[in-house]
Order: C-alpha cells, then sequence, then structure tokens
C-alpha cells in the first residue's frame, strides 16, 4: 500500500478534560489520539492514521485521499 500523508490538527485539550494534546485527521472519520505533549499526540495520531486505514482495508471501506486545502485560522 502507498504512504499517504494526511494532515492533521494538533490542539490543546480543555483543562477540563486533562492536560496535554489532542490529535485528529480530519479526512479519516473518528481517527484521533492524544499524548502530554505535542510530539508525543503527533506521534500517537500516525499510528492511529495506520490502524485507522488497516480496519478500513479489514471491513472493506473505502478510504478517503488525503486533503491538502486545511486553513488555519
Amino acid at each position: 500500500m502507498t504512504q499517504r500523508d494526511y494532515p492533521v490538527i494538533i490542539e490543546p485539550m480543555d483543562p477540563e478534560d486533562g492536560s496535554g494534546f489532542v490529535a485528529y485527521a480530519p479526512d479519516l472519520p473518528g481517527c484521533m489520539s492524544d499524548g502530554e505533549t505535542y510530539a508525543e499526540a503527533a506521534a500517537h495520531v500516525q499510528d492511529a492514521i495506520a490502524c485507522w486505514i488497516e480496519a478500513a482495508v479489514e471491513m472493506g471501506r473505502p478510504i478517503a485521499e488525503p486533503t491538502r486545502h486545511l486553513s488555519f485560522a
């Protein structure tokens, strides 16, 4: 399978949700992870993306191509 680079959004968690960062891949519904640091969240979401794609392949579900049009405000 070809390597795909999905855009990832990493944000600080709300204090009431704990500390650290949450990371998600908007192109892959429900694909998210977290970490105590920005770098940890970034690494964990890459693992989540790989697992998400593996599960989609096993279930015969379509896998969206990565988008490149995220903008930040």
